[in-house]
């Protein structure tokens, strides 16, 4: 939590954080808890949220550049829709497989940092953020792309919906 607050800080990019709450074990022990004086050091610059949000209507916001998320698929499927790119920091299981596809086949998203006990490095952390937010093109271009293929792919006609068609008529098969 201290690395990413430090991280957000040194961006110097406008956010909104999003912190869950942490069980009563967490926080005895210090973790999971925004540290002592960054709100009020970067009021002005962000927003803090403790407990719930909602991820996709935010997310669909013209202001929103970009998502730091784990990659858990509801996030990129929300990122998508919403045609952000995402920073990505997978923990566990698909997160790693969903990051290497938005990163390295996609080119949707910059990879920050890697593993539920890595810790970045908050200099090289703010400077990824502030890049990622400010590039010209690239990446930022290519998440709005794939929100308009995405759209396309499930409107009327599309492949996912042509797709659907036919595993429906497939399954209709099954019961002759």
């Amino acid at each position: 939590m201290e690395a990413l607050a430090n991280g957000l800080e040194k961006s110097d990019t406008r956010f909104i954080w999003v912190v869950k709450p942490g069980t009563t074990q967490q926080h005895v022990e210090g973790f999971g808890v925004v540290p002592d004086g960054f709100e009020q050091r970067t009021a002005g610059q962000g927003l803090v949220i403790k407990g719930w949000a909602p991820q996709a209507l935010i997310l669909n916001h013209k202001a929103v550049g970009g998502f730091l998320s784990h990659c858990g698929w509801n996030s990129v499927s929300e990122a998508i829709v919403g045609g952000v790119m995402m920073l990505a920091w997978p923990m566990e299981a698909d997160q790693f497989v969903n990051a290497r596809l938005l990163v390295d086949d996609m080119g949707v998203g910059v990879r920050v940092c890697e593993g539920a006990d890595s810790v970045p490095n908050s200099d090289e952390l703010g400077r990824v953020i502030s890049e990622a937010m400010t590039e010209g093109g690239g990446v930022k271009t290519k998440a709005k792309d794939l929100k308009e293929k995405a759209f396309a792919a499930v409107s009327h006609g599309g492949s996912s919906m042509n797709d659907l068609v036919r595993f429906v008529k497939e399954l209709g098969k099954l019961g002759r």
